[in-house]
């Protein structure tokens, strides 16, 4: 399998799990105080959405990788 394939079968699963989840959050620390050397830190949640067109062109982009991406000249 060559690298093209393996691209096209990685677009393909993140479109449609952009698609399945809509986006995905993590957790961030933030430095809210600093004053020598006490610091406090607090825990911020981050949410990143992923548009529907973009899963969309990452399957429709998977897929024409896989189907011509064997193809030689």
């Amino acid at each position: 399998m060559n690298s093209i394939k393996l691209v096209g079968i990685a677009l393909l699963v993140a479109g449609v799990l952009g698609l399945v989840y809509g986006g995905f959050s993590y957790t961030k620390d933030t430095t809210v105080v600093k004053l020598g050397p006490i610091k406090v830190t607090a825990k911020e949640k981050q949410t990143v959405n992923v548009p529907l067109w973009a899963g969309i062109v990452a399957i429709v982009a998977g897929g024409l990788l896989l189907t011509l991406g064997g193809r030689k000249s």
